[in-house]
């Protein structure tokens, strides 16, 4: 089965129908065969594509891809460029140090590799070739920055992780005789994530500037007549930096307090998205640009009240929560009519391409989890779950063997499949037996999604070196995009490597914040 999957896909047929189609077709040998039961499939499929649609965790997909589509059509990555490129100029890398900070920023705010690797590459690989750049180093930051939204969250990939984990950890649970199993959720996950984001994030960094210090011509400095003063640099940075940093802290900061769900605070981000495209001066202009910053300003106040007072009604308040109850329902009430105005003023002309986009992105990951469950399912009545068991105890070298296997496979099929497909076809098959194992879940999940993202660098089918041809150019060669992206994959690798040796790195900040 997964050899015949992997050819289809390799032969350029769609991830999800491949993933269907080859079930149905080894269901139906097995069933020749007698060696398939068919209650084994018949019963649980459909329970299987209810729990899949009804599931609120996987409703985080679609809107933070809602997110991501409203924040790239409202030109925040165009002003982020600018203004880190006009700072950082000035320094031997400094260009390639902007574009790194402008991509951990998006991947913050966005989580959505193919825009930020679009959106960069039109904007920041040309005038960094203009500049003198080698253009394997310009391309190789670029595509490397863009798959930063992969690890740092919110991610989707840490969205499916997290799912399918949750219910690979209360299977190994169940297996072991504990009927109460306790809980992984996506939190558990962005909160792991988030330490070996930033650190990867400094690993570039350093790579860079070592660049710049060793070859300084494969990254000079922008001359000075191209760059801010540093007066002017502030004023910039505090014109364009506010809104995103705003967002990205009421994204994560909601998940990581546990103030909101996953979900709960996707829709305080694709909210805060439409506020801040409203905001601007290229979309909206007058009273209504206004309202729609005024409905920042009132949604910063919810929280502060909801921080610090007692909101529930219904209730013998005290005069202070009086108070502050109604300044609630004043700030609603901005809220909701900086959101109205930020509809109206994008229109039809900007809401149809972003509806468009999210659909067609949510539509592909939920066909793709539809055909991943049949998949699973044939699998398993065909016993390949036991095999997959079996293979990792008697991989050499006990629990750590078993666990180098997995890395090692996971990071050879990133150089043909897609994190997507990897994530709900490979990890439902091995996590169990790891977890089983004593494998931490919260480590295991970080270490894959590190090791998925190398799957958008390696060649040749690298998502982010396609996404980067597609803009680059012609002056850029293939060739010189693949040679840029390897350092950074090997960085990654040595990432993936620390993190292995040091487990408190995706289980600290968990531990500090849900015990």
């Amino acid at each position: 089965m997964v050899v015949v999957l992997c050819a289809l896909l390799l032969a350029g047929f769609p991830a999800a129908f491949t993933l269907a189609g080859t079930a149905l077709v080894f269901a139906l040998i097995g069933l020749a065969m007698g060696v398939l039961d068919p209650t084994f499939i018949g019963e649980p499929y459909p329970i299987r594509i209810f729990g899949i649609v009804k599931n609120q965790v996987l409703l985080a997909v679609p809107l933070f891809v809602l997110m991501g589509v409203v924040l790239e059509r409202a030109r925040i990555a165009e002003e982020l460029l600018e203004t880190t490129a006009r700072l950082f100029g000035p320094l031997p890398g400094g260009l390639g140090i902007g574009v790194m900070i402008v991509g951990a920023l998006l991947a913050a705010s966005t989580g959505i590799v193919g825009a930020t690797v679009v959106t960069m590459g039109l904007l920041s690989l040309p005038t960094m070739l203009r500049r003198g750049y080698s253009p394997a180093l310009a391309s190789g930051s670029i595509a490397a920055a863009g798959t930063l939204g992969q690890v740092i969250p919110p991610s989707i990939v840490l969205i499916l992780l997290g799912d399918v984990m949750s219910n690979a950890y209360q299977e190994a649970q169940i297996s072991q005789g504990v009927f109460s199993p306790e809980p992984i959720s996506v939190g558990d996950l962005f909160a792991g994530a988030l330490i070996p984001g930033l650190v990867l994030v400094g690993l570039y960094l350093l790579y860079l500037v070592a660049v710049a210090f060793l070859r300084p011509s494969a990254s000079p400095a922008v001359p000075d007549e191209d760059h801010y003063s540093w007066a002017e640099g502030a004023k910039a940075a505090a014109r364009t930096l506010p809104a995103p940093l705003l967002l990205i802290i009421a994204v994560l900061g909601s998940i990581l307090t546990g103030a909101a769900t996953a979900t709960e605070a996707s829709a305080i981000g694709a909210a805060g998205a439409f506020l801040i495209a409203g905001s601007k001066r290229s979309i909206a202009e007058g009273w209504k640009r206004h309202l729609a910053t005024a409905g920042i300003a009132a949604a910063v106040v919810l929280f502060l009240l909801a921080a610090n007072f007692d909101l529930r009604l219904g209730r013998e308040a005290s005069t202070a929560d009086s108070v502050a109850i109604l300044l609630a329902a004043i700030a609603t009430l901005v809220l909701l009519a900086g959101l109205f105005v930020s509809f109206w003023s994008m229109g039809r002309k900007l809401l149809q391409p972003v509806l468009e986009q999210t659909t067609q992105v949510t539509s592909m990951v939920f066909t793709i989890l539809i055909g991943a469950a049949l998949f699973s399912l044939v699998f398993r009545g065909l016993g390949g779950d036991e095999t997959v068991a079996a293979a990792l105890e008697a991989a050499p070298g006990g629990t750590v063997g078993a666990l180098v296997m997995v890395m090692v496979v996971m990071f050879v099929l990133g150089f043909f499949l897609d994190f997507i497909e990897i994530t709900l076809v490979v990890v439902p098959l091995v996590a169990p037996p790891l977890l089983m194992a004593g494998v931490d879940p919260v480590w295991l999940g970080v270490l894959m999604a590190v090791n998925l993202q190398t799957s958008f660098l390696t060649p040749p089918f690298g998502f982010a070196l396609f996404y980067l041809r597609g803009v680059a150019p012609e002056g850029v060669s293939t060739a010189a995009i693949y040679r840029g992206a390897l350092p950074f994959v090997m960085i990654q690798i040595a990432m993936l490597l620390i993190l292995a040796l040091v487990p408190t790195l995706a289980t600290w900040l968990p531990e500090r914040i849900y015990g």
